[in-house]
């Protein structure tokens, strides 16, 4: 059988590896090793941080709601725990957007669950 070289092969991969860590800084941008090693934690951090980021949204929804429900005169978890009794099923993030853009009607939900 006859011996076929590598060559053309990897530098494709290293050259695909090399484009993706195009605007890293100093040798992480040029260097094979490097930039696979930086990669691969860049990647890393992008799996965690989108888990992350739902947490965050979802803790930022919390504040929102709660600033408004103690407005007027009932605690956040209060409000929650009379939504799930109530049978609302209106998520966080719906509740935190009426508070903040369309608080007549965040008041009149308000009202129902007292």
């Amino acid at each position: 059988m006859v011996r076929v070289k590598g060559g053309v092969q990897a530098q494709k991969r290293k050259r695909k590896i090399i484009k993706q860590a195009k605007g890293f800084k100093w040798t992480r941008n040029r260097c094979f090793r490097a930039a696979k090693q930086a990669l691969m934690k860049a990647w890393s951090y992008a799996y965690r941080d989108r888990k992350v980021r739902k947490r965050e949204k979802r803790q930022l929804w919390q504040i929102q709601i709660g600033s408004v429900c103690r407005a007027n005169g009932m605690s956040y978890s209060k409000f929650m725990g009379e939504l799930k009794k109530k049978n609302v099923e209106i998520d966080r993030k719906i509740l935190a957007e009426l508070a903040n853009n369309n608080p007549e009607i965040f008041n009149e939900i308000l009202a129902k669950v007292k």
